[in-house]
């Protein structure tokens, strides 16, 4: 069993650090930090956490070849892989069709755009010239690194929808795909499979990591509270698919949707959040989380990515999750 963390790029850099310390101090395998717009860089984070740690990997979750060309990708990947020794995981997707628009950018081919920045990617890091002509990206005959990657970069494909699922199973190292709630992962397990029975390859041969949700606490009330913030903020964009394996519908989260959008009443769209909606995610101790944990692990997974928000108190949850989960797994 593999474990990892995940974290918005919204806090204090020094804040990642430590955390990172503390992931590879419990056990974690993993550190991942995502590079969502206007807020903090992900690059710059995680260049600090690779000098400050000296284990645990880390990785990008995700960059897009949108808003950063596909050359700079291969660019920060080759230099972070060389500045942690060899621990770097790329983490990329098409990203948000709205920060796009936010930029006035074309959301055109994305998965075409992924799919030919990967093989960019992959060549440009084994130290190859990438240059092709393809339908998103037009490459000259000087595309290539003017330094030695010390490695080809593992690529990991962030993933909701089909035809991104399958494509971690036909071209990727590993994939993060988001599961809401974490027994969404019995639904895209076959989609990713079906990526793999086309590139002749098995479950074995990638990094597919269980992308969850949880929010620690011996509090359950403080637990669920710090969990309901983070899914009245993102449950009005969850696709209709997703919340329909709970019972719900995008139109029960209008209410939330106005309470924190257009009335700024934040503490209201946390009391609208219903029981049914917190199990997009997990709350509460670490029985808790091990009853559905269980049950994922049953289901076949073998890597397991704690998201965000984690819990009222982030540095606890880390340490509890090393101090009970991570060994409840190791001795199955």
């Amino acid at each position: 069993m593999r474990f990892s963390l995940r974290f918005n790029n919204d806090l204090p850099v020094r804040d990642y650090v430590r955390y990172a310390q503390a992931a590879e101090a419990a056990g974690f395998h993993q550190f991942w930090v995502s590079n969502d717009l206007f807020l903090r860089s992900a690059p710059v984070i995680l260049s600090a956490v690779a000098i400050a740690t000296e284990r645990i990997e880390i990785g990008s979750c995700i960059l897009n070849p949108f808003t950063i060309h596909p050359s700079e990708i291969a660019m920060f990947a080759a230099t972070l892989d060389e500045l942690s020794g060899g621990r770097f995981n790329l983490g990329i997707s098409s990203g948000a069709e709205d920060f796009m628009r936010w930029l006035g950018l074309e959301f055109r081919y994305p998965r075409t755009r992924v799919l030919e920045t990967v093989q960019a990617i992959n060549k440009l890091t084994s130290n190859q010239n990438a240059a092709s002509v393809g339908v998103a990206l037009h490459w000259t005959e000087e595309a290539w690194l003017r330094f030695r990657s010390e490695r080809r970069v593992p690529i990991y494909l962030g993933a909701m929808s089909p035809k991104m699922l399958e494509a971690i199973g036909e071209v990727a190292d590993g994939g993060l795909p988001l599961l809401f709630p974490p027994e969404h992962y019995a639904n895209i397990l076959p989609q990713v499979q079906r990526g793999l029975a086309r590139s002749g390859r098995t479950l074995k041969d990638i990094d597919l990591a269980a992308c969850i949700w949880c929010s620690l606490s011996e509090d359950q009330k403080a637990a669920e509270s710090t969990l309901a913030d983070k899914i009245a903020y993102y449950g009005h964009a969850m696709s209709p698919t997703l919340l329909e394996q709970l019972g719900l519908a995008q139109a029960d989260f209008a209410p939330i949707r106005h309470a924190w959008h257009i009335e700024g009443d934040r503490e209201k769209a946390r009391r609208l959040v219903t029981p049914q909606m917190l199990r997009i995610g997990i709350a509460g101790t670490t029985d808790n989380l091990l009853q559905r944990l269980d049950a994922l692990v049953a289901l076949g997974v073998r890597h397991i990515s704690f998201g965000p928000p984690l819990g009222p108190d982030i540095a606890a949850a880390i340490q509890a999750i090393g101090a009970a989960v991570i060994p409840h797994f190791a001795r199955d």
